[in-house]
């Protein structure tokens, strides 16, 4: 198997509540049991979400439902999502967010809090993921952000659910491999997901970049493929997944696999993945 189809192998998928139709029409294209995240925004109705939790279930993926932490009003709001996870069975992989809003809309200001409730074993839930940052945060140092990733994992361990980190996408191949290698050797060992957004327009990436954070200085975006000339172009994410196959070694980096971003839709992603597996 080529480099680049051992990062795609088991890739996971993000969406969004408004993603349920066109998942459906993509599903033929996504190998069965595909991790789909199905990500918490503040716009979106959370039943929406839970929809298509039970929808993605049905059409043989894995729904992986976003918590998203300082948009939470009380304990029992977590725990009434948890349980309609759980009713539907769909309650087994979730991801713990700190989540957008600066100041906590209820008693949980990080993803860590919510975790340390306990709740999440006790609603069936197994598998949790994290998130990580190669390009950093907007409003958090490096230092904070891995002591932060380090203690979420360490009780993640003591409660004997299965981890994995999930990182916000990039553009910066250096900043992916030098933020791997440093959680590699302070001791992460879990898997980790990069995220990798999947083909859409130039304008729309940016978009996302300036929301999330993301670096888009003109040396990484020339090398990434994006021509900030042209807005209207579509980028796709092969130059990345080239030299960032050609740059991991397992003996050293551990778990790695991609975590696309549909920011194109769900078909669109799905069919660059297929193609790209199959080189």
């Amino acid at each position: 198997m080529t480099a680049d189809r051992m990062l795609l192998d088991d890739y996971s998928l993000e969406i969004t509540a408004r993603d349920g139709d066109r998942l459906t029409e993509a599903a033929p294209l996504i190998p069965a049991g595909t991790r789909v995240n199905i990500t918490a925004l503040g716009t979106e109705d959370p039943t929406a979400r839970l929809a298509l939790a039970a929808s993605a279930h049905r059409l043989g993926l894995t729904p992986v439902a976003h918590l998203s932490a300082r948009r939470l009003t009380s304990e029992q709001e977590l725990r009434s999502e948890l349980q309609a996870l759980a009713d539907q069975e769909t309650s087994a992989s979730v991801v713990v967010v700190g989540g957008d809003p600066r100041r906590p809309e209820g008693p949980f200001d990080s993803a860590l809090s919510v975790i340390e409730t306990g709740l999440l074993p006790e609603h069936g839930v197994r598998q949790v993921g994290v998130a990580g940052y190669p390009d950093g945060h907007p409003d958090i140092d490096d230092a904070t952000l891995v002591s932060a990733l380090q203690h979420k994992l360490a009780v993640l361990d003591a409660q004997e659910l299965e981890a994995t980190v999930l990182t916000q996408f990039s553009f910066d191949v250096d900043a992916v491999v030098a933020w791997i290698t440093r959680v590699r050797d302070l001791g992460v060992t879990v898997p980790v997901r990069i995220g990798v957004p999947g083909p859409t327009s130039v304008k729309r990436l940016l978009a996302f970049a300036r929301r999330c954070g993301v670096s888009t200085s003109a040396g990484v975006a020339r090398k990434y493929g994006l021509s900030l000339g042209n807005l209207l172009t579509t980028a796709g994410p092969d130059a990345f997944v080239d030299e960032l196959s050609g740059r991991l070694d397992a003996a050293s980096h551990g778990d790695v696999r991609l975590h696309l971003f549909a920011f194109g839709g769900p078909q669109s992603t799905a069919e660059w993945a297929r193609v790209h597996s199959r080189r």
